[in-house]
């Protein structure tokens, strides 16, 4: 039972870096779709990603469980800078749509590359890695939907700045991985 309470706190405190992000994305204004895509990717990636570390195997661990964050933070610190550069590229745009699928997929990749920690993790507790792996998925969705929404809901007010709102947010949740507030 220790072990399942176990997954659901871990599972909550990296889908906590998918929230944060989904604010970021939020902020720029998406419709109902987009929001239900944004949050499926992430979920796939927070599911996916615990079963790679599982495969990858315990030697690998040692070595890339030190430098995940890392990697993770600094894709997230770069693809917030990236946003923020285009939000002062583009004069007086709207608000700044949905996230090009691209700059999704990295976005997401980064959010849940200290994952593959985690799946090593699992092995060791002996917890079913399907189990493990839709817990987080589901949870880590239902924390971008909701992350997604308040970032919707502060958009309206903040709609200029919306771009370098977002990129901002990526950049904090990156350093914010990298010192171990999340994840």
């Amino acid at each position: 039972m220790s072990g399942l309470v176990g997954l659901l706190l871990v599972s909550v405190s990296v889908g906590l870096s998918n929230f944060a992000g989904a604010i970021g994305i939020g902020l720029t204004g998406i419709d109902g779709r987009t929001r239900l895509r944004v949050g499926i990717v992430f979920g796939i990636f927070e599911a996916l990603m615990p079963i790679a570390g599982l495969l990858l195997g315990q030697a690998v661990a040692g070595y890339f469980g030190h430098i995940a964050k890392y990697v993770g933070s600094a894709i997230l610190i770069i693809t917030g800078a990236y946003t923020i550069w285009q939000g002062r590229r583009v004069p007086d745009k709207g608000p700044g749509g949905p996230p090009e699928s691209r700059r999704l997929l990295v976005t997401a990749l980064a959010l849940s590359i200290d994952n593959l920690a985690v799946g090593f993790a699992l092995a060791v507790y002996r917890i079913p890695i399907v189990l493990a792996a839709l817990t987080m998925g589901v949870i880590s969705v239902a924390l971008s939907l909701v992350g997604l929404e308040l970032g919707s809901r502060l958009g309206t007010r903040v709609e200029a700045w919306s771009e370098e709102l977002g990129g901002a947010v990526l950049i904090l949740v990156g350093l914010a991985l990298a010192i171990g507030l999340l994840g």
